[in-house]
């Protein structure tokens, strides 16, 4: 179902174009392992952003980084110019309440109805009433094609399926930043598509700042704004998509490229 049937647009972002991510001189190690070596990037309001390059080079650990399920060993990071790294935990908090993310596995909870996995965080969190919850809830599982599965459980659902009600919960708590992990990893072939066209539609119609992992470059192509390019932990070349897809400047770009076409 295409996002122009949405009665509520999820975020609307009214300075479009100002800095709203910024990594500045960010380390980050797994033991004798650095997988973000004095990171620098920043990711404006209202941009598509796809982090691609080899496996092991950090882009999902920038994820992890923002919803703060990671912390750096050192530097500093920016939401909307409220720190979450280094930062208070009442901060950290209020800043990660600007970010939604969808993960490779879809990480719903198993015991809940579908309707409840999306209004669980508004109301814990966002202090939403339950009837405003439900009503944000209820929209979003029509824009993402699942309102007839509102009391289903998600062992009910297709992977696909549970991808999308995934995708809700994220635009539930209305972010500014929505995370895309490599969303369709998990998912057979067959099923891929439908989310990747749900997911150009939020993109199309949405002011909401995206950061995607992906290995699906066509994909990449279609929504971004701005593709970086990473290797051992640090951003080798940067650039809009016909550049990097079509001329890239760096021999490492070009290898990474020609080994997944």
């Amino acid at each position: 179902m295409s996002a122009e049937t949405q009665t509520e647009t999820p975020v609307q972002n009214t300075t479009s174009g100002a800095e709203l991510i910024r990594f500045e001189n960010v380390t980050k190690r797994f033991g004798d392992n650095t997988v973000l070596d004095d990171l620098c990037f920043t990711a404006r309001k209202g941009k598509h952003v796809t982090l691609i390059g080899p496996s092991g080079s950090g882009k999902t650990t920038i994820l992890r980084l923002l919803m703060t399920l990671e912390t750096p060993d050192s530097g500093t990071i920016q939401v909307n110019g409220t720190r979450l790294f280094p930062a208070g935990e009442k901060e950290r908090r209020e800043a990660r309440k600007k970010i939604g993310m969808v993960f490779q596995q879809f990480n719903l909870f198993p015991n809940m109805s579908v309707l409840r996995n999306i209004t669980e965080a508004p109301v814990r969190v966002l202090g939403l009433s339950a009837d405003e919850a439900e009503q944000r809830a209820r929209d979003l599982l029509d824009l993402v094609g699942l309102g007839d599965k509102r009391d289903a459980k998600p062992a009910q659902l297709s992977g696909g399926q549970q991808q999308r009600v995934a995708i809700a919960r994220a635009l539930a708590m209305r972010p500014e930043v929505l995370l895309l992990d490599e969303v369709t990893s998990a998912l057979d072939p067959e099923l891929v598509a439908g989310v990747l066209d749900l997911l150009r539609d939020i993109a199309r119609t949405t002011d909401i700042t995206m950061l995607c992992v992906t290995h699906e470059m066509s994909f990449a192509r279609d929504i971004s704004d701005e593709v970086m390019m990473f290797d051992s932990g640090k951003v080798i070349e940067s650039g809009p998509p016909e550049k990097i897809f079509g001329d890239p400047g760096h021999e490492r770009t070009r290898e990474f490229l020609g080994a997944i076409a």
